[in-house]
């Protein structure tokens, strides 16, 4: 359908350039718009998950949604120097104080027991992603394969480029805590951490290392690369632990 105020652009061609220019114009406004309610849209609603996480509880009595996070619907890319993020070059050392340490490959890790299992994971930014479901193979189930000596009272997450994050064994080895591969159901983007990252989601996310290549268990504590640049050494979101 004409628009009724076109003029006749057959009868007076001079007018076609500036007739085109304001539809060009009305196309960018309309654009715009959609762009703006597009984005209002997104804040309810990540607005209205925020609300209901903070009226639930887990488990532990704890508030579901730590103090100072508000949720969003995906991770956000938090940058670093990522592997390569290949499955056919993956390689995971788990060494340290342990009485037999190894080396797995990408297939031998889809060989130890499995399980899957939803966490909500916390940025020291402030963004909280709930309910997602993890798949890869329990810390636990790495420190039992390597023989963990007694003393053992950290581990450090290994990663790509000399990235480390450490926690303490005793929380690292709860059920929870994986080195994971899939995330509702499918393999991680290269900057989530492809093809395997760390997952230790009762502590700020940047403990779960991205491009993981190693777990080694210590007697001491060695920070890792955030820990020496003036973030907390332990982390616990519920307590606020961001900086040290």
């Amino acid at each position: 359908m004409r628009d009724p105020d076109q003029p006749d652009l057959d009868a007076h061609p001079e007018l076609r350039r500036g007739w085109d220019r304001r539809q060009l114009l009305r196309s960018a406004a309309a654009g715009t718009a959609l762009l703006a309610l597009g984005g209002a849209l997104y804040r309810i609603a990540a607005d209205d998950l925020t609300r209901k996480a903070r009226a639930e509880k887990r488990t532990d009595g704890r508030a579901r949604l730590p103090p100072g996070q508000r949720v969003i619907e995906k991770l956000k890319d938090m940058g670093g120097d990522p592997g390569d993020g290949q499955a056919k070059s993956f390689r995971l050392r788990v060494h340290g104080h342990v009485k037999t340490p190894y080396e797995l490959d990408y297939a031998q890790l889809l060989k130890l027991p499995q399980v899957e299992q939803t966490a909500d994971v916390h940025c020291v930014t402030g963004w909280t992603v709930i309910g997602a479901l993890f798949k890869g193979v329990q810390l636990a189930t790495l420190a039992e394969k390597a023989g963990v000596k007694d003393g053992v009272r950290h581990v450090v997450l290994e990663a790509a480029h000399g990235y480390t994050a450490n926690a303490p064994y005793a929380e690292a080895i709860t059920p929870q805590n994986l080195v994971t591969y899939r995330m509702n159901g499918k393999p991680f983007a290269l900057q989530h951490g492809a093809p395997v990252r760390g997952l230790i989601p009762d502590l700020y996310f940047w403990k779960s290392a991205k491009w993981l290549t190693g777990i080694k268990f210590v007697k001491d504590d060695e920070p890792g690369y955030w820990e020496v640049r003036g973030y907390h050494n332990h982390a616990d979101p519920w307590k606020e632990e961001r900086y040290a």
